[in-house]
């Protein structure tokens, strides 16, 4: 019951709802630095996702009093000469994570209380305008952070220099796709206030291609550095995970999240199709799950697959996740009561 890789799954659902939390602000920032109208559409919306911030902060101090549980490097005495010593300390590790997200968050906040009175005054626009600058910049600088706590240093000796941006891009591709899903949900079901123009559809297609070939980019980058060199300590993580008991994850992966969003949104009929679209969601969900799991549990190339853990986890922080959401949802009268 308290295997690590039933840990993991605890430790994905937290990167999962962290990144929803996050991300909805971070799109909203964007869009809004590039100038894309369309962001009115969906800006609200996605900030409600904010509403996810007290489950990610528990499950983020569960995690850290899991102890070993969650890191199993405390398991084992680190090697001389490791090339992170000062990181692996486990003090320093919980107080970079709980003050990390408080900050994070609270700037998160801020920004979304001053895009709710942004079009008050040219005062109001000029303070949105400069926390929405400091929005991506804190982003990158948090989830670089998560990234290498959670998944990149679990082996002390295994790094990668450019496993915090794959990391980031992977999972707010997985963003995209969740808004997807939900957006649609929302739309056929007719719970918005306001629905929610079919024309974002094809906006988030578009994203959800650019950042898929991002992905595939980071991913081949990584893993072509690390094949070339065949170094032991780089080599035997990845063939772990590629060959060992996860690899029908890893092979899995490469499908949902490449093979299929690539071949079926490169083509222009399809990004003009919700159902297409969505079927395309659901993939990259499905396959950031994956890869989540296997960065995680998969370290060594072994465990079992806990599909018990999975479901009941995942059924847990679903439910939750969902009341505060609606909830969130509701103050903000997005949503019919």
């Amino acid at each position: 019951m308290f295997s690590y890789s039933n840990w993991s799954v605890l430790t994905v659902s937290f990167l999962v709802v962290t990144y929803l939390t996050l991300c909805g602000s971070v799109l909203c920032a964007v869009l809004y630095l590039a100038g894309a109208k369309w962001r009115n559409e969906i800006r609200h919306l996605t900030s409600a996702m904010f509403g996810l911030f007290p489950l990610a902060f528990v499950l983020l101090i569960i995690l850290l009093a899991g102890g070993s549980n969650t890191f199993q490097w405390l398991n084992a005495p680190l090697e001389h000469g490791h090339h992170l010593p000062a990181w692996h300390n486990y003090t320093f590790l919980v107080a970079r994570q709980v003050l990390g997200m408080l900050v994070v968050m609270g700037i998160f906040w801020v920004f979304i209380q001053r895009q709710k009175v942004s079009d008050r005054s040219e005062e109001d626009r000029k303070r949105f305008h400069f926390i929405a600058c400091t929005v991506p910049y804190t982003f990158v600088l948090y989830a670089t952070m998560v990234a290498w706590d959670f998944e990149m240093t679990q082996v002390p000796q295994w790094h990668s220099a450019i496993y915090g941006l794959q990391h980031l891009i992977s999972n707010f591709n997985m963003f995209l796709s969740f808004l997807v899903v939900w957006i649609y949900t929302l739309n056929t079901r007719g719970a918005l206030v306001r629905k929610v123009d079919e024309y974002v559809y094809n906006y988030l297609a578009q994203m959800m291609l650019a950042f898929t070939l991002l992905w595939i980019y980071t991913f081949f980058a990584q893993y072509l550095t690390i094949w070339y060199a065949n170094l032991p300590d780089e080599k035997d993580r990845v063939m772990g995970m590629q060959d060992g008991d996860f690899s029908v994850l890893w092979w899995s992966m490469i499908v949902l999240k490449f093979v299929i969003p690539f071949t079926v949104l490169a083509m222009r009929a399809s990004r003009h199709t919700p159902a297409v679209i969505l079927t395309v969601a659901c993939c990259i969900m499905t396959g950031t799950m994956f890869e989540r799991f296997n960065w995680i549990a998969g370290i060594h190339g072994t465990g079992t697959i806990p599909v018990l853990a999975f479901i009941v986890v995942g059924a847990v922080v679903s439910t939750i996740a969902y009341v505060l959401v609606r909830g969130a949802m509701l103050r903000d009268h997005l949503i019919k009561g």
